[in-house]
């Protein structure tokens, strides 16, 4: 694929995701080689192809840029200005057992934060993508702005490790307290497409432990989230990228004001 080294940021992220989401698609329902990460994480043969074709897509229009890869690692200056953050499928596991439930995410980061984003859905076609001051998906070649709405009241909640606010804080309890029972609906889809969705208004929040500075997973998501509007923090309400870390997305201030209410339930109890 060939990029015009003069198109946007906006587009090329656009493009490698497409480019990944193309791999994805191609690869899906064939007997996969695995290959061991961690204890309960693993690549498939198509994690490794996608992230190929993606920083391929990079490389050529953007020689001098970094990268850092999921699987691949980081190339590139340690201290560089431009990096691309990609995560070439967001849900292997799900993909794995042939559960549709995955994206493909890759984002820029520059010394003004992420710049430029895009998360796709293989199997839906759709991407989303932010140039860090709108938000889109585009379908069928045509853009559609993303309107974060707390309608569904649904909330995802991520419970994959690690968990570094533990104790304190463990995402499962989410689901057992009462108050967030009686507000929310609660989803696990293990994919960050899932954050992408708020942005959309197909859900109305996003919850999750860790630290999620230069994440290949969440960075997309988040800048998304943010073009569109959506209320955007830490997990006890700072800013991101501070403090405890952790990420509460919301599609409003009110769904967020729940959803921190309910994490500051937990540390008081353990306090």
């Amino acid at each position: 694929m060939l990029i015009d080294n003069g198109e946007s940021d906006a587009q090329l992220a656009l493009a490698a995701a497409r480019a990944g989401a193309d791999v994805v698609r191609d690869m899906y329902g064939k007997s996969l080689a695995r290959f061991d990460k961690s204890a309960g994480d693993f690549a498939t043969a198509a994690d490794l192809a996608a992230e190929q074709a993606i920083v391929g897509v990079l490389r050529e229009a953007r020689p001098d840029d970094a990268v850092t890869g999921e699987e691949s690692g980081s190339t590139g200056a340690a201290a560089a200005r431009r990096r691309w953050l990609v995560d070439p499928l967001c849900g292997t596991l799900n993909y794995a057992v042939r559960n549709m439930l995955v994206g493909v995410n890759v984002a820029l980061r520059t010394d003004d934060g992420i710049t430029a984003a895009a998360t796709a859905d293989p199997f839906s076609g759709e991407v989303f993508w932010t140039d860090g001051r709108r938000a889109l998906v585009r379908n069928d070649g045509g853009d559609e702005e993303l309107t974060p709405s707390p309608e569904s009241q649904l909330v995802d909640v991520n419970l994959d490790p690690p968990f570094p606010n533990a104790p304190g804080f463990r995402a499962v309890r989410l689901l057992a307290d009462p108050g967030f029972v009686r507000r929310f609906r609660p989803r696990v889809v293990s994919t960050t497409l899932a954050v992408a969705w708020v942005a959309a208004g197909r859900r109305a929040g996003y919850v999750t432990d860790g630290d999620l500075r230069d994440s290949v997973h969440f960075s997309a998501g988040i800048a998304l989230c943010r073009a569109a509007g959506c209320t955007v923090t830490g997990i006890h309400g700072g800013p991101l990228h501070t403090g405890a870390g952790g990420l509460i997305v919301a599609a409003d201030p009110e769904t967020h004001a729940a959803l921190l209410e309910t994490v500051g339930n937990q540390t008081r109890r353990q306090a």
